[in-house]
Parts: structure tokens; sequence; C-alpha cells
């Protein structure tokens, strides 16, 4: 693999359900693959409100970050895709608890119509690490 662009995987998030890096870093930034609310052990889909799946999520991202050697902390983007777009405040309330000190990135929430294994919500960011 080219030294300009590194595949990144961790065994605290779920695997890959396709053909796809959990993360790729790539110069001064780590692309970071949506998360779903899966639990990493078990592989099922976390059960509970919106708020409890958005934290998941996160969690998810963290450890994909952890193996990068950086934190959520310092990401610029994080995307978020919902099929249940009217229960936003529960999403922005877990999300606020993530990124309760410091300056939380930018970030786009967007409505769609389905997810990947039925989820109601994924998580993509994007970090910067220079």
């Amino acid at each position: 693999m080219s030294a300009k662009r590194e595949g990144i995987s961790s065994d605290s998030a779920p695997e890959a359900i396709g053909p796809y890096s959990q993360a790729v870093r790539a110069g001064d930034f780590l692309f970071c693959s949506g998360q779903l609310p899966l639990d990493p052990e078990s592989g099922e889909m976390v059960s509970g409100d919106l708020g409890q799946q958005t934290s998941r999520c996160l969690l998810n991202l963290e450890a994909v970050c952890l193996a990068a050697q950086c934190t959520l902390a310092e990401a610029v983007k994080i995307t978020i895709y919902t099929t249940r777009l009217g229960e936003f405040p529960e999403i922005n309330s877990a999300y606020g608890e993530h990124f309760s000190g410091g300056s939380p990135p930018a970030r786009a929430t967007v409505g769609v119509a389905e997810l990947p294994l039925g989820a109601s919500i994924e998580i993509d960011a994007t970090i910067f690490l220079g």
C-alpha cells in the first residue's frame, strides 16, 4: 500500500459490512467510513432510543480514531444520516454530550430513506491529523 494512503481498522469497532476500510489516512487527514449503531462485540444493532444509537455510532468512530492514534475530538467535519429526521433533538442531545467541551466540528445532518441493515442512523467523520 502506498505510504500516502493507509487503511485503518480497529477490533474495538464493528467490522466493515462491505468492501471498504473503517478509515483511510491520507496525508494530514483521516477519513472515517460511516458507523452504524452496532455493538462491536455482538455485531448486533443496539436497542434503545435514537440518542443511545447516536452515542454508539460516536463510540464506534472514536475506536477507529484511536486505532489511527487520534481522537474524534480532532474531527473537522461530521455527517449524520438518519431515517428519522423528526427525532433530531435526540440526535442533537447525544451529539452535544459527546462534544461538550471545546469547539465542536462542522456538521451536516441529512434525512435519508434507508440505511444499511435497517439502521436509523449512520455517522461518518473527517479528522485533521496535522
